[in-house]
């Protein structure tokens, strides 16, 4: 028998955290609405609450025990979900547009041409789709400081590959299922490897070792090898020829 599930749900997770979930699957509106309770959260300050993060399309919050038990949270929590739509929520305050120089394709980034055959477009067309998105950091995770953006346009819901590329280096964009991941440092990955930048996402010499944070928009603005060895040889501050503004309210 199938259960049919109620969103948003409201439930415990572990020893003391609990989970609201908007969807079951990734969506724009749920991850909208991920952020916006979560903010919410961190504006009221609960004493009770000791951590918070937002997921693909969820929120959790952790808790201490010590003051509150785990059904007087759910409640405390269904009444906040209860407020608002949070599906139409206006995204947090404080976002930022970067715009980040990236190569496509080329020996940097050999898996483009693959990525283009699986969304049925040419290379060139890729490119100029890539490169025109502007994504969401929907989430980080994984990795220190790495986010997962999105959501790209349906042609690019391509499954990761089969088997396992064994290295890619720090700053490579890969895309799979709607979505770019921009890595934070050098690993293996089933993901295409489709762009190379100079753009650190992990600063640990930092005050703020995360440059990116869940909310923030990204534009991956295609350039030349040559402006990217040019960059690389300039960035002593891991930006990578990025750009930065915030974005209005």
């Amino acid at each position: 028998m199938t259960r049919h599930l109620t969103f948003p749900l409201v439930r415990t997770v572990g020893f003391d955290g609990a989970l609201v979930t908007f969807a079951d699957t990734m969506s724009e509106t749920a991850n909208r609405a991920a952020l916006a309770f979560r903010s919410e959260l961190d504006r009221l300050q609960w004493e009770e609450v000791t951590e918070s993060s937002a997921t693909l399309a969820s929120a959790y919050v952790r808790f201490d025990t010590q003051r509150t038990t785990h059904q007087q949270m759910l409640h405390k929590l269904q009444d906040l979900v209860d407020q608002k739509d949070w599906y139409s929520t206006p995204l947090p305050t404080g976002r930022r547009l970067w715009r980040i120089p990236t190569v496509y394709g080329t020996d940097l980034a050999p898996q483009l041409d693959d990525a283009a055959a699986a969304a049925g477009l040419a290379p060139e067309e890729a490119i100029r789709r890539l490169g025109q998105s502007r994504v969401r950091v929907l989430t980080i995770g994984f990795a220190p400081g790495q986010p997962y953006l999105g959501p790209l346009p349906p042609e690019f819901n391509i499954p990761r590959l089969q088997t396992l590329t064994p290295m890619v280096p720090e700053g490579a964009l890969v895309l799979a299922i709607s979505q770019f991941v921009l890595f934070s440092g050098p690993t293996p990955t089933g993901w295409r490897h489709v762009g190379q930048t100079a753009f650190r996402c992990f600063r640990p010499e930092t005050t703020e070792a995360f440059a990116l944070k869940p909310g923030d928009e990204l534009i991956f603005e295609p350039v030349s090898r040559e402006d990217l060895e040019h960059i690389r040889a300039k960035n002593e501050d891991g930006t990578g020829g990025a750009t930065c503004e915030e974005i209005a309210p």
